[in-house]
Protein backbone atom coordinates (compact mmCIF):
# COMPACT_ATOMS: atom_id res chain seq x y z
CA UNK A 1 0.00 0.00 0.00
CA UNK A 2 0.56 3.69 0.16
CA UNK A 3 2.25 3.75 3.41
CA UNK A 4 4.31 0.51 2.97
CA UNK A 5 5.97 2.61 -0.42
CA UNK A 6 6.50 5.51 1.78
CA UNK A 7 8.39 3.80 4.59
CA UNK A 8 10.41 1.56 2.49
CA UNK A 9 11.44 4.78 0.44
CA UNK A 10 12.62 6.23 3.82
CA UNK A 11 14.06 3.13 4.54
CA UNK A 12 15.96 3.99 1.29
CA UNK A 13 17.16 7.78 2.05
CA UNK A 14 18.57 9.15 4.69
CA UNK A 15 18.71 13.20 6.03
CA UNK A 16 22.07 14.87 5.92
CA UNK A 17 22.47 18.37 7.84
CA UNK A 18 25.01 20.46 6.54
CA UNK A 19 24.88 23.76 8.33
CA UNK A 20 21.45 25.55 8.75
CA UNK A 21 20.51 22.91 5.55
CA UNK A 22 18.67 19.57 5.10
CA UNK A 23 19.21 17.20 2.33
CA UNK A 24 16.98 13.88 1.91
CA UNK A 25 19.73 11.73 -0.51
CA UNK A 26 19.34 8.13 -1.40
CA UNK A 27 21.53 6.06 0.41
CA UNK A 28 22.27 3.77 -2.46
CA UNK A 29 23.89 7.17 -4.21
CA UNK A 30 25.95 8.05 -1.25
CA UNK A 31 27.46 4.47 -0.33
CA UNK A 32 28.56 3.67 -4.38
CA UNK A 33 29.95 7.11 -4.16
CA UNK A 34 31.32 8.36 -1.30
CA UNK A 35 34.25 6.01 0.86
CA UNK A 36 33.13 8.42 3.99
CA UNK A 37 29.25 7.08 3.61
CA UNK A 38 29.77 3.71 2.77
CA UNK A 39 31.95 3.16 5.81
CA UNK A 40 29.54 4.41 7.99
CA UNK A 41 26.11 2.69 6.69
CA UNK A 42 28.44 -0.80 6.70
CA UNK A 43 29.98 -0.25 10.40
CA UNK A 44 26.84 -1.57 12.39
CA UNK A 45 27.40 1.66 14.75
CA UNK A 46 24.61 3.67 16.15
CA UNK A 47 24.80 6.28 13.46
CA UNK A 48 24.37 4.17 10.31
CA UNK A 49 20.52 3.87 11.93
CA UNK A 50 20.01 6.93 12.73
CA UNK A 51 17.71 8.84 10.19
CA UNK A 52 19.02 12.12 10.10
CA UNK A 53 23.15 12.66 10.11
CA UNK A 54 24.84 15.73 10.59
CA UNK A 55 28.46 16.71 8.82
CA UNK A 56 30.33 19.17 10.35
CA UNK A 57 32.43 21.80 9.41
CA UNK A 58 31.44 21.18 5.40
CA UNK A 59 29.58 23.85 3.77
CA UNK A 60 26.06 23.51 2.29
CA UNK A 61 27.66 25.04 -0.95
CA UNK A 62 29.97 22.23 -0.88
CA UNK A 63 27.48 19.38 -0.11
CA UNK A 64 25.41 20.82 -3.14
CA UNK A 65 28.19 20.67 -5.66
CA UNK A 66 28.47 17.05 -4.47
CA UNK A 67 25.22 15.75 -4.91
CA UNK A 68 24.84 17.75 -8.48
CA UNK A 69 28.19 16.29 -9.19
CA UNK A 70 27.09 12.31 -8.20
CA UNK A 71 23.58 13.03 -10.09
CA UNK A 72 25.60 13.50 -13.44
CA UNK A 73 25.97 16.88 -13.28
CA UNK A 74 29.46 18.80 -14.65
CA UNK A 75 29.22 22.54 -13.20
CA UNK A 76 31.69 25.03 -13.74
CA UNK A 77 32.20 26.45 -10.66
CA UNK A 78 34.35 30.00 -9.38
CA UNK A 79 37.36 29.70 -6.57
CA UNK A 80 35.09 30.05 -3.74
CA UNK A 81 32.90 27.09 -5.39
CA UNK A 82 36.18 25.41 -5.95
CA UNK A 83 37.83 25.30 -2.25
CA UNK A 84 34.90 23.94 -0.99
CA UNK A 85 34.01 21.71 -3.42
CA UNK A 86 38.17 20.05 -2.62
CA UNK A 87 37.04 20.02 1.08
CA UNK A 88 33.95 17.82 0.76
CA UNK A 89 35.87 15.89 -2.24
CA UNK A 90 38.98 15.32 0.60
CA UNK A 91 36.44 14.79 3.78
CA UNK A 92 34.00 12.57 2.31
CA UNK A 93 36.60 10.59 -0.35
CA UNK A 94 34.45 11.13 -3.18
CA UNK A 95 36.14 10.03 -6.11
CA UNK A 96 33.80 11.56 -8.60
CA UNK A 97 33.72 14.92 -7.60
CA UNK A 98 38.07 14.46 -7.43
CA UNK A 99 37.77 14.13 -11.06
CA UNK A 100 35.25 16.29 -12.35
CA UNK A 101 37.47 19.14 -10.81
CA UNK A 102 40.71 17.79 -12.63
CA UNK A 103 37.94 18.25 -15.87
CA UNK A 104 37.61 21.74 -15.40
CA UNK A 105 41.54 22.82 -14.38
CA UNK A 106 42.24 26.36 -16.21
CA UNK A 107 44.41 29.15 -16.26
CA UNK A 108 42.18 31.10 -14.02
CA UNK A 109 41.59 28.45 -10.93
CA UNK A 110 44.63 26.23 -11.11
CA UNK A 111 46.45 28.00 -8.24
CA UNK A 112 43.23 27.88 -6.31
CA UNK A 113 43.45 24.29 -7.48
CA UNK A 114 47.03 23.56 -6.39
CA UNK A 115 46.85 25.00 -3.05
CA UNK A 116 43.57 23.84 -2.01
CA UNK A 117 44.49 20.31 -3.17
CA UNK A 118 47.67 20.58 -0.86
CA UNK A 119 45.83 21.82 1.57
CA UNK A 120 42.95 18.49 2.49
CA UNK A 121 45.16 16.22 0.70
CA UNK A 122 43.34 15.29 -2.46
CA UNK A 123 46.22 14.08 -3.85
CA UNK A 124 45.17 13.42 -7.87
CA UNK A 125 43.97 17.05 -8.10
CA UNK A 126 47.32 18.03 -6.44
CA UNK A 127 49.54 16.37 -9.07
CA UNK A 128 47.02 17.41 -12.39
CA UNK A 129 46.98 21.06 -10.97
CA UNK A 130 51.02 21.51 -10.46
CA UNK A 131 51.39 19.54 -14.11
CA UNK A 132 48.81 22.35 -15.69
CA UNK A 133 50.70 24.84 -14.06
CA UNK A 134 54.19 23.80 -15.02
CA UNK A 135 52.89 23.38 -19.09
CA UNK A 136 52.15 27.28 -18.52
CA UNK A 137 54.92 28.06 -16.22
CA UNK A 138 56.29 31.54 -17.67
CA UNK A 139 52.22 32.82 -17.49
CA UNK A 140 52.64 31.96 -14.14
CA UNK A 141 56.10 32.84 -12.98
CA UNK A 142 55.27 36.01 -11.41
CA UNK A 143 51.81 34.28 -9.42
CA UNK A 144 53.81 31.62 -7.59
CA UNK A 145 54.95 33.30 -5.02
CA UNK A 146 51.35 33.54 -3.28
CA UNK A 147 52.34 29.51 -2.54
CA UNK A 148 54.37 27.81 -0.42
CA UNK A 149 58.21 27.18 -1.20
CA UNK A 150 57.23 23.65 -1.16
CA UNK A 151 54.73 23.76 -3.55
CA UNK A 152 56.74 26.05 -6.04
CA UNK A 153 59.45 23.21 -5.93
CA UNK A 154 57.33 20.53 -6.95
CA UNK A 155 56.17 21.79 -9.67
CA UNK A 156 59.68 23.06 -10.82
CA UNK A 157 60.34 19.39 -10.34
CA UNK A 158 57.84 18.41 -13.12
CA UNK A 159 58.18 18.14 -16.60
CA UNK A 160 56.67 20.21 -19.00
CA UNK A 161 54.68 18.91 -22.20
CA UNK A 162 56.07 19.52 -25.75
CA UNK A 163 54.66 19.29 -29.25
CA UNK A 164 54.96 16.77 -30.89
CA UNK A 165 54.99 15.39 -34.62
CA UNK A 166 55.70 12.77 -37.11
CA UNK A 167 54.91 12.86 -40.43
CA UNK A 168 53.52 10.18 -43.07
CA UNK A 169 56.18 7.24 -43.83
CA UNK A 170 55.21 3.70 -44.91
CA UNK A 171 56.96 0.82 -43.59
CA UNK A 172 60.93 1.15 -44.51
CA UNK A 173 62.17 -1.64 -47.47
CA UNK A 174 65.46 -1.23 -46.03
CA UNK A 175 67.53 -3.13 -43.52
CA UNK A 176 68.82 0.21 -41.94
CA UNK A 177 67.00 3.30 -40.73
CA UNK A 178 65.82 5.59 -43.09
CA UNK A 179 67.30 9.05 -41.28
CA UNK A 180 63.78 10.36 -42.74
CA UNK A 181 61.61 8.40 -40.69
CA UNK A 182 61.89 10.43 -37.26
CA UNK A 183 59.60 11.47 -34.70
CA UNK A 184 60.36 15.08 -33.96
CA UNK A 185 59.69 17.56 -31.05
CA UNK A 186 59.64 20.92 -30.89
CA UNK A 187 62.36 22.92 -28.41
CA UNK A 188 60.75 26.28 -27.73
CA UNK A 189 63.69 27.68 -26.46
CA UNK A 190 65.88 27.43 -29.92
CA UNK A 191 62.93 27.48 -31.94
CA UNK A 192 63.40 24.67 -34.05
CA UNK A 193 62.55 21.04 -34.38
CA UNK A 194 64.58 18.30 -32.84
CA UNK A 195 64.99 14.36 -33.38
CA UNK A 196 63.32 12.65 -30.49
CA UNK A 197 63.18 8.52 -32.11
CA UNK A 198 63.45 7.22 -35.27
CA UNK A 199 60.21 4.84 -36.25
CA UNK A 200 60.48 1.32 -36.16
CA UNK A 201 61.55 -0.24 -39.78
CA UNK A 202 58.16 -1.60 -40.04
CA UNK A 203 55.45 0.60 -38.43
CA UNK A 204 53.65 3.04 -40.65
CA UNK A 205 52.63 6.52 -40.23
CA UNK A 206 50.66 6.53 -43.36
CA UNK A 207 46.99 6.80 -42.75
CA UNK A 208 47.64 5.27 -39.52
CA UNK A 209 46.05 5.87 -36.21
CA UNK A 210 48.02 8.21 -33.61
CA UNK A 211 47.02 8.36 -29.98
CA UNK A 212 48.79 9.61 -26.66
CA UNK A 213 47.61 7.43 -23.67
CA UNK A 214 49.17 8.18 -20.01
CA UNK A 215 52.38 9.62 -22.14
CA UNK A 216 52.41 7.05 -24.22
CA UNK A 217 52.36 7.14 -28.00
CA UNK A 218 50.17 4.90 -29.70
CA UNK A 219 50.62 4.02 -33.81
CA UNK A 220 47.84 1.73 -35.10
CA UNK A 221 46.85 0.79 -38.97
CA UNK A 222 47.71 2.29 -41.91
CA UNK A 223 48.84 1.82 -45.34
CA UNK A 224 51.99 0.90 -47.24
CA UNK A 225 52.46 1.73 -51.47
CA UNK A 226 49.76 3.01 -53.29
CA UNK A 227 47.43 0.30 -53.23
CA UNK A 228 47.05 1.04 -49.59
CA UNK A 229 47.97 -2.32 -48.57
CA UNK A 230 46.97 -2.12 -44.69
CA UNK A 231 49.77 -2.27 -42.23
CA UNK A 232 48.71 -5.22 -39.67
CA UNK A 233 51.68 -4.37 -37.02
CA UNK A 234 51.14 -1.68 -34.22
CA UNK A 235 53.25 -0.13 -31.70
CA UNK A 236 53.63 1.73 -28.64
CA UNK A 237 56.34 4.58 -27.58
CA UNK A 238 57.28 5.19 -23.57
CA UNK A 239 59.04 8.32 -23.90
CA UNK A 240 60.12 8.03 -20.35
CA UNK A 241 62.30 4.77 -21.71
CA UNK A 242 62.57 5.69 -24.83
CA UNK A 243 61.52 2.39 -26.26
CA UNK A 244 58.89 0.89 -28.88
CA UNK A 245 56.93 -1.97 -28.05
CA UNK A 246 54.45 -4.13 -30.02
CA UNK A 247 51.04 -4.09 -29.44
CA UNK A 248 47.94 -6.68 -30.82
CA UNK A 249 46.33 -5.55 -33.62
CA UNK A 250 42.39 -4.74 -34.01
CA UNK A 251 40.18 -7.03 -34.97
CA UNK A 252 39.32 -5.17 -37.40
CA UNK A 253 42.38 -4.08 -39.84
CA UNK A 254 41.84 -0.59 -41.06
CA UNK A 255 43.32 2.80 -42.14
CA UNK A 256 42.65 6.29 -42.12
CA UNK A 257 40.85 5.37 -38.55
CA UNK A 258 40.65 7.78 -35.82
CA UNK A 259 42.69 6.92 -33.26
CA UNK A 260 42.23 8.75 -29.13
CA UNK A 261 42.84 7.09 -25.87
CA UNK A 262 40.45 7.60 -22.59
CA UNK A 263 40.93 6.21 -19.23
CA UNK A 264 42.83 3.07 -19.71
CA UNK A 265 41.36 2.23 -23.33
CA UNK A 266 42.30 2.79 -26.76
CA UNK A 267 39.36 3.89 -29.02
CA UNK A 268 39.66 2.79 -33.02
CA UNK A 269 37.11 4.70 -34.53
CA UNK A 270 36.00 4.06 -38.03
CA UNK A 271 38.58 4.39 -40.86
CA UNK A 272 38.68 2.08 -44.02
CA UNK A 273 39.64 -1.21 -44.59
CA UNK A 274 40.14 -2.52 -48.37
CA UNK A 275 38.85 1.42 -49.82
CA UNK A 276 35.58 0.34 -47.90
CA UNK A 277 34.86 3.41 -45.23
CA UNK A 278 33.47 1.55 -42.18
CA UNK A 279 31.28 2.55 -39.02
CA UNK A 280 32.97 -0.31 -36.98
CA UNK A 281 34.91 0.91 -33.48
CA UNK A 282 36.90 -1.32 -31.72
CA UNK A 283 38.44 -0.52 -28.10
CA UNK A 284 41.82 -1.38 -26.79
CA UNK A 285 42.33 -2.17 -22.89
CA UNK A 286 46.16 -1.27 -22.22
CA UNK A 287 45.96 -2.95 -18.59
CA UNK A 288 44.57 -6.45 -20.36
CA UNK A 289 46.47 -5.93 -23.71
CA UNK A 290 42.99 -7.09 -25.68
CA UNK A 291 40.87 -5.31 -28.32
CA UNK A 292 37.15 -5.36 -28.32
CA UNK A 293 34.30 -4.49 -30.30
CA UNK A 294 31.96 -1.50 -29.28
CA UNK A 295 29.12 0.56 -30.59
CA UNK A 296 29.22 1.54 -34.50
CA UNK A 297 29.32 4.85 -35.14
CA UNK A 298 25.76 6.03 -36.88
CA UNK A 299 26.78 6.29 -40.16
CA UNK A 300 30.21 5.29 -41.40
CA UNK A 301 33.40 7.43 -41.62
CA UNK A 302 37.32 7.28 -42.55
CA UNK A 303 39.27 10.33 -40.93
CA UNK A 304 36.77 11.84 -38.77
CA UNK A 305 37.95 14.97 -36.27
CA UNK A 306 37.93 14.16 -32.78
CA UNK A 307 38.64 15.95 -29.36
CA UNK A 308 38.04 15.33 -25.44
CA UNK A 309 36.77 18.03 -23.52
CA UNK A 310 36.49 17.58 -19.89
CA UNK A 311 37.07 14.03 -20.31
CA UNK A 312 33.85 13.77 -22.39
CA UNK A 313 34.63 11.86 -26.12
CA UNK A 314 33.63 13.88 -29.41
CA UNK A 315 33.81 13.18 -32.48
CA UNK A 316 32.72 15.21 -35.97
CA UNK A 317 30.74 13.37 -38.91
CA UNK A 318 29.74 14.79 -42.35
CA UNK A 319 26.27 14.82 -44.11
CA UNK A 320 27.01 15.83 -46.72
CA UNK A 321 29.29 18.45 -47.04
CA UNK A 322 27.47 21.29 -45.56
CA UNK A 323 26.79 19.48 -42.18
CA UNK A 324 28.53 19.07 -39.53
CA UNK A 325 27.20 16.25 -37.00
CA UNK A 326 28.83 16.88 -33.37
CA UNK A 327 28.29 12.74 -31.61
CA UNK A 328 30.08 12.23 -27.95
CA UNK A 329 30.77 8.54 -27.22
CA UNK A 330 30.03 7.60 -23.37
CA UNK A 331 32.07 4.76 -22.68
CA UNK A 332 29.52 3.58 -19.79
CA UNK A 333 26.82 2.72 -21.85
CA UNK A 334 28.62 2.27 -25.23
CA UNK A 335 26.36 4.72 -27.12
CA UNK A 336 26.84 7.63 -29.41
CA UNK A 337 24.58 10.68 -28.96
CA UNK A 338 23.48 13.23 -31.21
CA UNK A 339 25.19 16.75 -29.48
CA UNK A 340 24.96 19.36 -32.10
CA UNK A 341 24.91 20.24 -35.72
CA UNK A 342 26.52 22.91 -37.36
CA UNK A 343 25.27 24.28 -40.99
CA UNK A 344 28.00 25.72 -43.11
CA UNK A 345 27.38 26.22 -47.13
CA UNK A 346 30.04 23.64 -48.83
CA UNK A 347 32.55 23.40 -45.31
CA UNK A 348 32.76 20.70 -42.85
CA UNK A 349 34.89 19.80 -40.05
CA UNK A 350 38.87 19.03 -40.59
CA UNK A 351 39.87 19.35 -37.41
CA UNK A 352 38.65 19.99 -33.71
CA UNK A 353 40.47 20.68 -30.59
CA UNK A 354 39.03 21.24 -26.91
CA UNK A 355 39.88 24.22 -24.33
CA UNK A 356 38.27 24.14 -21.23
CA UNK A 357 34.13 23.51 -21.97
CA UNK A 358 34.92 24.31 -25.96
CA UNK A 359 35.27 22.26 -28.72
CA UNK A 360 37.00 24.42 -32.07
CA UNK A 361 36.13 22.94 -35.07
CA UNK A 362 38.56 24.27 -37.57
CA UNK A 363 36.95 23.95 -41.14
CA UNK A 364 38.00 24.89 -44.91
CA UNK A 365 36.37 28.34 -45.92
CA UNK A 366 33.72 28.52 -48.83
CA UNK A 367 33.66 26.59 -52.07
CA UNK A 368 36.67 24.33 -50.65
CA UNK A 369 39.16 27.12 -50.46
CA UNK A 370 41.81 25.45 -48.50
CA UNK A 371 43.90 28.32 -48.46
CA UNK A 372 41.56 29.71 -45.65
CA UNK A 373 40.16 28.52 -42.09
CA UNK A 374 36.90 28.99 -40.77
CA UNK A 375 36.86 28.25 -36.27
CA UNK A 376 33.66 27.61 -34.74
CA UNK A 377 33.49 27.34 -31.00
CA UNK A 378 30.62 25.13 -29.33
CA UNK A 379 30.17 25.18 -25.90
CA UNK A 380 29.40 21.37 -24.35
CA UNK A 381 27.62 23.50 -21.07
CA UNK A 382 25.65 25.85 -22.74
CA UNK A 383 24.79 24.44 -26.20
CA UNK A 384 25.97 27.25 -28.24
CA UNK A 385 27.92 28.20 -31.24
CA UNK A 386 29.80 30.74 -31.79
CA UNK A 387 31.56 32.06 -35.19
CA UNK A 388 35.04 33.36 -34.27
CA UNK A 389 35.76 36.35 -35.75
CA UNK A 390 37.90 37.03 -38.98
CA UNK A 391 39.43 33.99 -41.25
CA UNK A 392 42.80 32.39 -40.63
CA UNK A 393 45.18 31.76 -43.52
CA UNK A 394 45.31 28.01 -43.51
CA UNK A 395 48.65 27.62 -45.09
CA UNK A 396 48.70 24.13 -46.86
CA UNK A 397 47.07 22.44 -43.71
CA UNK A 398 48.65 24.24 -40.79
CA UNK A 399 45.10 24.41 -39.06
CA UNK A 400 44.13 21.41 -40.01
CA UNK A 401 46.73 19.82 -37.07
CA UNK A 402 46.33 21.35 -33.51
CA UNK A 403 46.98 20.67 -30.23
CA UNK A 404 46.37 22.65 -27.05
CA UNK A 405 48.47 23.40 -24.00
CA UNK A 406 47.27 25.53 -21.76
CA UNK A 407 45.72 28.60 -23.21
CA UNK A 408 47.60 27.97 -26.63
CA UNK A 409 47.10 26.20 -29.70
CA UNK A 410 50.48 24.56 -31.33
CA UNK A 411 49.76 24.83 -35.44
CA UNK A 412 52.59 24.01 -37.94
CA UNK A 413 53.40 22.93 -41.33
CA UNK A 414 56.62 22.68 -43.46
CA UNK A 415 56.74 26.67 -43.52
CA UNK A 416 56.25 27.63 -40.17
CA UNK A 417 55.08 27.12 -36.68
CA UNK A 418 52.50 29.52 -35.28
CA UNK A 419 51.10 29.34 -31.41
CA UNK A 420 48.04 30.96 -30.63
CA UNK A 421 46.52 32.46 -27.36
CA UNK A 422 42.95 31.72 -27.15
CA UNK A 423 41.09 34.23 -26.14
CA UNK A 424 37.04 34.77 -25.86
CA UNK A 425 36.54 35.81 -29.09
CA UNK A 426 39.64 35.07 -31.54
CA UNK A 427 42.89 33.01 -31.46
CA UNK A 428 45.62 35.28 -31.46
CA UNK A 429 49.28 35.07 -33.06
CA UNK A 430 51.39 34.77 -30.30
CA UNK A 431 54.78 33.08 -31.40
CA UNK A 432 55.98 32.31 -34.35
CA UNK A 433 59.26 29.24 -34.96
CA UNK A 434 60.72 27.07 -37.49
CA UNK A 435 58.29 24.53 -39.84
CA UNK A 436 58.02 21.09 -39.48
CA UNK A 437 61.47 19.66 -41.36
CA UNK A 438 59.76 16.94 -42.93
CA UNK A 439 57.72 16.49 -45.74
CA UNK A 440 54.08 15.39 -46.65
CA UNK A 441 51.16 15.06 -44.12
CA UNK A 442 51.97 15.01 -40.10
CA UNK A 443 50.02 14.25 -37.11
CA UNK A 444 51.17 16.25 -33.78
CA UNK A 445 50.25 15.96 -30.18
CA UNK A 446 52.08 16.62 -26.86
CA UNK A 447 54.02 14.66 -25.00
CA UNK A 448 56.37 15.03 -21.64
CA UNK A 449 59.91 14.23 -22.57
CA UNK A 450 62.65 13.20 -20.26
CA UNK A 451 64.78 16.26 -19.82
CA UNK A 452 67.81 13.91 -21.43
CA UNK A 453 65.98 13.43 -24.66
CA UNK A 454 65.80 17.13 -24.79
CA UNK A 455 69.86 17.52 -25.23
CA UNK A 456 69.36 16.06 -28.69
CA UNK A 457 70.97 18.11 -31.47
CA UNK A 458 68.67 19.48 -34.07
CA UNK A 459 67.76 17.23 -37.19
CA UNK A 460 68.15 20.21 -39.98
CA UNK A 461 70.60 19.08 -42.32
CA UNK A 462 69.31 15.37 -41.41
Amino acid sequence: DVESRRRRALMASVHVRVEQSRFTVDKALLTQNCEYFRALFESGMRECQQEEIYLGGLSTTGFKITLEVLAGGRPILDCDEIVEAIECAAFLQVEKLAKHLVDIINSSNCLVMYHAAATYGLLGLYHSSALFIRDMYSEFQDDLGCLPQELVDYIKSLIPSRFVGVASHSPSLELLQDPSRTICYLDEEERRWKKLTHLPVEASTSMSGVAVLDNKLYIVGGVRGVNKEVVELCFCYDAENDSWNRLPSPQQLRYSLTLIGHEDHLYAIGGEHERTIMSSVEKYQVSAGTWSFTSQLPRPAAGAACAKAMSRIFVCLWKPMDTTDIYEYDPSSEQWILITTLIRQQSYGHCMVAHRDNLYVMRNGPSDDFLRCMIDRFNITTGQWTALAGQYVNSKGALFTAAVRGDSVFTVNRMLTLVYSIEQTKWKPKKEMQGFPRSGSMQTFLLRLPRSSQKLTSILGD
